[in-house]
């Protein structure tokens, strides 16, 4: 899974001789790391390790965008220039920094406080929060800015929500996804917002709990209702891939993150059907699934699947070779 931390980094405090800084904080010391809406995940040692080792292996500059633009506006052909260019990563007393390569016009708005924080993208594990690979950056104005948006494959998705759900927030059946948020999140500001009483507006204080409650219970239920649906279309996907032999057992994992991504389950829909089999079809004769002598990282199955080299061989030569 894939989201934004919302405690951003000041940047404006590290500015030295009218220059952007040259170091940057991208994740703060853990082991728990809490944005300013609550949310929660995991950099410990182990994720801090995952973190610097799959950047020195991908051996890709990260970029630093505007307002996260390669999540928001990348993924439907739009430009996403960088403002900056992450090139190296090391782990400061428990939190993660990065060296900085900023380009004339970002580093002119990060030196003009035109643009103060930065705020990092990041894979975490879905079971536990355990950050495993930093994504981006990107510059922004809000410290608190709650990206929920970026854990959706899409906004428009044909989601089907429950009729009771509908009702509750005053919905026909052929509403969309994004009216449904925004019933919620109406409903939930309603329950929130503190008005002078007067004999006209006063509201009970036991109206106003049960209305808080149907907003929270309508968030939940959204949530959990899409994410089950995303859920379900990305396991049958791989499923469907297995069983053709696209991909391989040891990759699922790997594939199923990759889907989580914005754009990649289209991605890998793509990937699926324009690839040659680089293994048996599973179910074949009967046969097991192949368990490797030797388990590949997610980096050493993406190189197997894209250069179509068997995993299975490949696992035993680095066996040989340790």
């Amino acid at each position: 899974m894939k989201t934004l931390l919302a405690l951003n980094t000041d940047l404006s405090a590290a500015i030295a001789n009218g220059k952007a800084p040259e170091w940057v904080e991208l994740i703060p010391a853990g082991p728990v790391v809490i944005g300013r809406d609550g949310r929660q995940w995991l950099f410990d040692e182990q994720a801090q390790e995952m973190v610097l080792s799959l950047f020195t292996a991908r051996n890709i500059e990260l970029p630093i965008d505007w307002e996260h633009a390669t999540q928001h506006l990348a993924p439907n052909g739009q430009a996403a220039p960088a403002a900056a260019w992450i090139t190296e990563l090391e782990i400061r007393s428990g939190g993660l920094w990065g060296r900085v390569n900023w380009t004339p016009r970002g580093g002119e708005q990060v030196a003009a406080k035109e643009y103060r924080f930065l705020s990092p993208v990041f894979d975490y594990e879905a079971e536990g929060g355990r950050i495993v690979r930093l994504v981006s950056a990107g510059l922004t104005n809000v410290p608190n800015f709650l990206l929920t948006a970026l854990n959706h494959e899409n906004p428009e998705s044909n989601v089907k929500f429950p009729p009771a759900l509908l009702a509750l927030l005053g919905l026909t059946d052929a509403a969309t996804e994004a009216e449904v948020m925004a019933a919620a999140n109406q409903l939930n500001q309603a329950a929130n917002t503190e008005k002078t009483p007067s004999l006209d507006r006063f509201v009970p204080r036991a109206d106003h709990d049960a209305l808080q409650l149907r907003a929270t219970n309508a968030e939940q239920a959204l949530a959990t209702r899409v994410k089950a649906e995303r859920d379900s279309s990305v396991n049958a996907e791989i499923d469907a891939a297995l069983k053709l032999g696209k991909i391989t057992p040891a990759t699922a994992d790997y594939h199923r993150a990759c889907c989580q991504e914005e754009g990649g389950l289209d991605r890998f829909k793509a990937f699926v059907a324009a690839a040659p089999a680089v293994a048996e079809p599973s179910g074949l004769n009967g046969k097991p699934q192949t368990v490797l002598p030797t388990a590949l990282n997610a980096e050493q199955q993406a190189m197997c699947a894209q250069l179509g080299v068997d995993p299975e061989q490949y696992a035993k030569t680095l066996q040989s070779e340790g």
